[in-house]
């Protein structure tokens, strides 16, 4: 039956359960680990790509302008459609 000798608790004294049960933690906190940076990467990253292609369409509006591609009219009712204050 039980063993209550020299190990704790009657486990039979292996030094390969302590590794066992090191390793099952361990497994436990990098997949935990691993959803929660697939979380911040898919959410953080569709965020910073809109706010990035706002601000890259209104550089190029800028630019068009300084080139005289376009008039101040067009320059700004492009900049409003693009939800810029004026």
């Amino acid at each position: 039956m039980w063993n209550w000798g020299n190990d704790m608790m009657g486990w039979g004294g292996s030094p390969g359960w302590g590794l066992f049960g090191l390793a099952h933690v361990l497994w436990w906190v990098l997949l935990v680990l691993g959803v929660v940076v697939l979380a911040r990467w898919l959410f953080a990253g569709g965020g910073r790509a809109a706010r990035e292609g706002e601000d890259r369409a209104l550089s190029i509006l800028r630019e068009r302008y300084a080139r005289g591609e376009i008039d101040k009219a067009e320059f700004d009712a492009r900049r409003r459609d693009l939800g810029q204050p004026s």
